[in-house]
């Protein structure tokens, strides 16, 4: 068990180098969005930079929790940087999509509102000592959106492979999932609370 107020190590690393890759990304598809002229001879590079650099934030996304849980280190600040960097990764991305017109703009609220509204809850369920697992829909979600995302960066069609439109499909799978997985997170962190009260309310009679 590791110090919780640690920050040096594997993990914690992982997220801050997650952290770093982000200006990247955010630079890469904002040339290409305002069409600098050494920009637009190196729009498909760009694109490529852009799309390369999300995956590999994502891999240390993976790897940064797997390793926490699997060596049991949960320390005060990768439990607050952690859950910033994914956000800031993600919306960024999504809003420089719609900058691009790469992605709905509805697609866009409904993903960044449900991060928005997750976090509260999540927020809310940590303040009543409640813990309530990722569901299966939360985990779809989070897949169909790592790889619609860069699919939608790379904006390309190699070898016939029409990337745009499999990620445009994979991105409203993913907010489709997001709908669903708040609901399910909803219904789940309400019936704890309620399950807490009525064994309070038995705790009391007895």
């Amino acid at each position: 068990m590791s110090n919780e107020w640690e920050i040096d190590n594997l993990p914690n690393r992982l997220t801050m180098f997650r952290v770093i890759l982000i200006p990247i990304i955010i630079f890469s598809m904002f040339s290409v969005l305002v069409h600098y002229e050494w920009a637009l001879a190196h729009t498909k590079l760009l694109n490529y930079i852009a799309a390369w650099t999300f995956v590999v934030a994502s891999i240390t996304d993976f790897f940064d929790g797997f390793i926490a849980r699997k060596k049991n280190i949960v320390t005060i600040f990768g439990s607050f940087l952690d859950p910033i960097a994914d956000k800031f990764l993600v919306i960024s991305a999504l809003i420089m999509l719609q900058a691009l017109n790469r992605v709905h703009v509805l697609v866009v609220l409904i993903l960044v509102l449900r991060e928005m509204y997750i976090t509260a809850l999540r927020l809310l369920a940590m303040e009543k000592g409640i813990s309530v697992p990722v569901g299966t829909l939360g985990k779809w979600k989070t897949a169909t959106q790592m790889v619609g995302v860069p699919l939608l960066m790379a904006n390309d069609i190699p070898w016939g492979i029409d990337m745009p439109l499999l990620g445009t499909i994979a991105i409203y799978l993913a907010s489709i999932f997001s709908l669903y997985s708040a609901f399910e997170y909803s219904v789940g962190l309400v019936r704890k609370i309620q399950k807490i009260r009525k064994e309070k309310k038995r705790s009391k009679g007895n």
